[in-house]
């Protein structure tokens, strides 16, 4: 089994993330490390950063994951918003670092009419200007896929290889799946026999050892949609066999497999990530 999470609030100081991760039973949690809405967030303090490193040893959660600001478009092509975005991905490296978390996911980016092509090129020179400004980090950064709404990229497999292979630093990045997202852009992960197939394609193109983290949600929009719609494990149009294989795939039983689904409140994650521990060694669910 994996290290089944949720995405937890840090109200009140990044600190207070690991205890509400135990609380859940959560062996994995994922946080925003500032205000996720603005270009110029609170800071966590040193001691604050300090306080996260011991809390997250001392609490259930074997490992903690960082999102990046919604605000953030590393593919951007407007040239103020492009430097702005970069200058506010390294403050999350920074504060990633000061906290002891080794990974920070992020969605690629969207072109906003530039075109694909120029936009996954803008997003590796940022990349790359970020290895460059902190080239002894020992963050690694997570593309996230996306459902390829409007016009976000990294919805294809092809996509995030582009991105992989043509950054300065590779051993520094790697992949985050979601499953929301990739059922919304096309694959189709509702059977155990679909998750092989996709698996096979994912390896083939990208590699299955740049797989680092799963985001688990469920869908309210159909396969190929291209919308960005979560929904509670069981109650979107994903199956639970979607989740059952995952959670017993012995090849991913020591990666981070987090909710981000509208369950949202602390009782509402903690019977999600009951029900998914629960899959753990359980016959095929019916699909």
């Amino acid at each position: 089994m994996g290290l089944i999470g949720a995405h937890v609030s840090t109200a009140g100081g990044i600190y207070l993330a690991p205890k509400r991760g135990t609380e859940i039973n959560a062996d994995s949690i994922q946080i925003f490390t500032a205000n996720q809405n603005q270009w110029n967030p609170r800071q966590p303090t040193l001691e604050e950063s300090e306080l996260f490193r011991i809390a997250i040893k001392q609490a259930q959660p074997r490992i903690a994951l960082a999102h990046d600001s919604y605000l953030i478009n590393l593919g951007s092509p407007d040239g103020n918003k492009l430097q702005r975005s970069r200058k506010a991905f390294i403050e999350e490296i920074d504060r990633c670092a000061a906290a002891g978390i080794p990974y920070l996911v992020f969605h690629p980016g969207a072109h906003l009419g530039s075109g694909t092509d120029v936009c996954l090129e803008i997003i590796v020179q940022s990349i790359n200007i970020c290895f460059q400004q902190r080239p002894h980090s020992s963050v690694c950064l997570l593309v996230e896929n996306t459902a390829g709404q409007g016009t976000n990229v990294g919805y294809s497999f092809e996509h995030i290889a582009y991105i992989l292979k043509h950054v300065q630093h590779p051993q520094g990045i790697g992949v985050c799946l979601d499953t929301q997202h990739a059922f919304a852009a096309g694959y189709d992960l509702r059977t155990e026999r679909g998750w092989h197939q996709v698996l096979d394609q994912f390896d083939e193109v990208i590699g299955l050892n740049e797989l680092k983290a799963f985001h688990l949600n469920d869908s309210q929009k159909p396969l190929g949609s291209r919308v960005d719609r979560h929904a509670k494990i069981g109650d979107g149009l994903l199956s639970l066999e979607t989740f059952w294989w995952l959670v017993n795939a012995n090849e991913f039983k020591d990666i981070p497999m987090v909710l981000e689904t509208p369950a949202g409140r602390k009782e509402g994650y903690a019977q999600e990530i009951q029900l998914l521990k629960q899959l753990k060694g359980k016959k095929k669910p019916c699909s």
